[in-house]
């Protein structure tokens, strides 16, 4: 119990200094060639044991070529964007529910959606969602925890990057998140 309070605290406090490094203009995203494959598989690792935990099907469904150039951009922050939301759909998911990601390569964009099957956010609460300290329903506040800065942190990151992140979503039916970046490739080193 120990260990989950100080890990939460931890989480707490790297999503406000993330934030108010957003705020203050003091974000430099890196600008490298990177494998999306690798960045998703990362974030999808990163969420396994909760997916198991809640016995939640996790799909993912990369439609990209294997011959797929890399692409540039900061992955880092890519991949803080995607554990965000993975986080989220399982969080706000029922046992046995599911969560996909989907990518693919669309008019000279990148473009992820994370779908889940959870709770959903009332449609009233949808324009706030991205607002600092705001969740979808302040209800599941006490039920599913958090501070409200995810979705908020990784909006401005995926902003920063010429992106754009949105939301559907209703309240019993689940929430499907879709990320749109500037597709820029790279030519995989030798």
């Amino acid at each position: 119990k120990i260990h989950a309070a100080a890990r939460s605290l931890l989480g707490i406090l790297n999503d406000i200094l993330d934030f108010s490094k957003i705020e203050a203009g003091k974000v430099v995203l890196e600008v490298a060639p990177f494998d999306l494959e690798a960045v998703v598989q990362n974030a999808l690792f990163m969420v396994q044991q909760r997916v198991e935990s809640k016995r939640i099907e996790l799909v993912l469904d990369y439609r990209l070529p294997r011959d797929f150039p890399m692409l540039i951009g900061d992955q880092l922050r890519l991949g803080q964007v995607l554990i965000n939301l993975l986080s989220n759909a399982v969080k706000y998911n029922r046992p046995g529910g599911s969560v996909s990601v989907c990518c693919e390569a669309v008019g000279g964009r990148c473009r992820i959606a994370v779908v889940d099957t959870g709770v959903g956010i009332p449609a009233s609460r949808l324009g706030e969602l991205f607002q600092p300290f705001s969740q979808g329903d302040p209800s599941t506040t006490r039920r599913f925890g958090g501070t409200g800065l995810g979705l908020a942190i990784s909006q401005r990151l995926v902003e920063l990057t010429g992106g754009w992140l949105g939301v559907e979503s209703a309240a019993g039916r689940g929430t499907t998140f879709r990320l749109r970046l500037p597709l820029e490739t790279a030519v995989p080193p030798p």
